[in-house]
């Protein structure tokens, strides 16, 4: 039997993506996917992508970019085991979002999967895949989904790279 993500592909936006009819009903991700995502990608400051449906209507998209966390800001147990350097390198998913009419089909964690394992399969080094979720509801998906709390502030998440790794082998 044929699922609704049989057919969907996860493609880089480029110009002729028509973004916009794009509503995930969060205004802040709507406004930023429709006026300020391929700005972005032109100055290389993040990487949006795009789920492209069976019709060729977008699905959902993400972001990624470069970042770093500071050491102490890690839980003690996952620090210790890091070289001291002040700054651990990671990749950022800043943005995840899916347009409303597809919501709770499974689209958001295709979406994650797609982000973790393109952050998997880079070839620059990173500790972790990193997010600030914007709610509590985002917050509760990334936990489902086996991302860490960082201690001092429960809405920025990470799931280390070790941890990623072993999903996509």
């Amino acid at each position: 039997m044929a699922g609704p993500l049989d057919d969907a592909r996860v493609e880089i936006l480029g110009p002729h993506h028509d973004r916009s009819l794009f509503a995930s009903g969060a205004e802040p991700l709507d406004r930023y996917f429709r006026t300020q995502a391929g700005q972005e990608a032109r100055k290389n400051i993040a990487a949006p992508f795009v789920l492209i449906l069976a019709d060729g209507s977008i699905g959902g998209y993400y972001t990624l970019s470069a970042t770093s966390v500071k050491l102490t800001e890690l839980p003690a147990n996952v620090a210790r085991r890091l070289p001291r350097y002040p700054l651990v390198p990671a990749v950022l998913l800043g943005r995840l979002a899916v347009d409303r009419k597809h919501q709770g089909k499974g689209y958001g964690r295709f979406l994650l999967a797609d982000a973790l394992g393109r952050a998997v399969r880079s070839e620059i080094a990173s500790f972790a895949v990193v997010v600030d979720a914007k709610d509590e509801a985002a917050r509760r998906f990334y936990e489902r989904e086996s991302f860490l709390s960082f201690p001092d502030q429960p809405m920025k998440l990470f799931r280390p790279m070790a941890d990623i790794s072993p999903l996509f082998k």
